[in-house]
């Protein structure tokens, strides 16, 4: 054959000959379908699969695996149900092909290529702001929880001292919740394209309490019960999760949308929450059960966003056509379901396609923020506007009002977090959430 072609077909026979990388290929899925249980705060079994030493180490039973012996390593064993139970637990075991990269890299030496630059373990890095893609503040109001890079930052509001720095797995955290006792925080997010992650934290302590992995994206839209119970979260598989808070154990997935689910909110009793998704549609589920109710809206336009009022079962969604709609969830009697009935308003138009909502803690604020680089106050009983919050270059993915309504905390693109006095929309206090590095040192490239 030619020679060209000879080196074309040399070449093509060594790449797929190749061993399964640890890094590329074996990481991503211990990552996605195992690490939720077998993590440092909860090593089940003794065993902790975040990184490569931890994982050779393996735990109770033993190492994990035996380099150029796949079938006698514990790995392939529990993979394949030789050895019960079979992993991974309670769900739908990995498929043929993925359990084949954990068999031939183990056959082929179970070597460890993970990039000299990359530390899981380490701090993040700053050279500039990263986008702000969500914030919340704690229920006494004392601190404000904001997004970063594979961590969430816990800042005093007064400006006092270094952030705590509650460092995870996930490349992006997309959603925060409190608990209503400011006992637990919860970050949901993931890494693109490798896994979906929901992150239950101790607070005040600043320690990881358990996570769940989950599908092959990123999540969005964590929300809390009310009564701590439950946490939803939705997905890029069109779909919606349920986790028990106490152990993070999936109670149930739903599938009822035939787009992305970006925002969930449970109502006041626990017993309902409500999902919002780019099909348009605003979904009631029964939390209990994960039963589909009914649709609280006419579908209109992509859903981004949704929030609750503090004490009433009376929701705010918007999305890409830039209104906000304020809708009731219970049916008045003699009403048709699927009919726009239960809407008690639409707020007036905005610059840009609505990505953040929320409803202040005395109910009498709604703070409506897109891709327009303001905050639009709102009376909630009539729909007024009230102020405008300015000082942003660029759009604001995240808003939180303070549980007394007197303040309003702001993060987007421009990775700078803003406070705003709700009375008259004056800036109380700005500054970047990370701590920025000139340079790399050598060190840290």
């Amino acid at each position: 054959m030619p020679r060209s072609t000879g080196w074309l077909f040399l070449l093509s026979t060594a790449t797929m000959a190749a061993a399964p990388s640890y890094y590329r290929d074996v990481r991503p899925l211990l990552q996605k379908n195992c690490a939720g249980c077998h993590q440092p705060s909860a090593k089940a079994s003794g065993l902790d699969l975040t990184s490569y030493a931890a994982f050779a180490a393996g735990g109770k039973k033993g190492p994990a695996f035996a380099a150029g012996k796949a079938d006698e390593s514990l790995t392939i064993q529990y993979l394949t149900g030789a050895a019960q139970p079979r992993m991974p637990l309670g769900v739908a075991p990995l498929s043929p092909a993925d359990v084949q990269v954990f068999r031939d890299w183990i056959q082929a030496g179970a070597k460890d290529d993970t990039p000299a630059s990359v530390d899981d373990n380490r701090p993040s890095v700053y050279l500039q702001p990263p986008v702000i893609t969500s914030l919340r503040f704690s229920p006494d109001g004392k601190q404000i929880a904001v997004s970063g890079n594979r961590e969430v930052l816990l800042h005093r509001v007064s400006g006092e001292g270094a952030p705590i720095r509650l460092h995870g797995k996930a490349e992006r955290i997309l959603s925060l919740a409190f608990s209503s006792d400011g006992k637990l925080l919860i970050a949901g997010g993931g890494t693109p394209a490798q896994f979906g992650e929901v992150q239950i934290w101790d607070a005040p302590n600043g320690k990881l309490l358990r996570t769940a992995v989950l599908t092959n994206d990123t999540v969005f839209g964590a929300s809390l019960a009310p009564d701590a119970s439950k946490i939803a979260v939705g997905a890029a598989d069109n779909t919606v999760h349920v986790f028990e808070t106490a152990t993070a154990k999936e109670l149930y997935k739903i599938g009822n949308h035939e787009d992305w689910v970006l925002s969930t909110v449970f109502g006041v009793d626990s017993k309902r929450f409500v999902s919002v998704s780019r099909d348009r549609a605003a979904k009631i589920i029964d939390a209990n059960s994960g039963a589909f109710l009914e649709n609280a809206n006419l579908l209109k336009s992509e859903l981004y966003a949704i929030a609750r009022h503090p004490k009433k079962d009376i929701v705010v969604f918007g999305g890409e056509d830039r209104y906000p709609y304020v809708y009731l969830l219970d049916r008045p009697r003699n009403m048709k379901i699927a009919d726009d009935t239960t809407l008690v308003r639409r707020i007036e138009r905005q610059d840009g396609p609505i990505t953040a909502l929320d409803w202040s803690g005395d109910g009498k604020l709604i703070a409506v923020a897109g891709q327009s680089p303001k905050v639009n106050l709102y009376d909630a009983d009539t729909g007024d506007h009230k102020l405008s919050c300015t000082g942003h270059t660029a759009g604001i993915y995240a808003l939180s009002f303070s549980s007394d309504g007197t303040r309003l905390a702001t993060g987007g693109f421009d990775g700078k977090v803003r406070i705003y006095s709700t009375a008259d929309c004056s800036l109380v206090r700005e500054f970047v959430p990370v701590p920025i590095t000139a340079t790399l040192t050598a060190g840290a490239k």
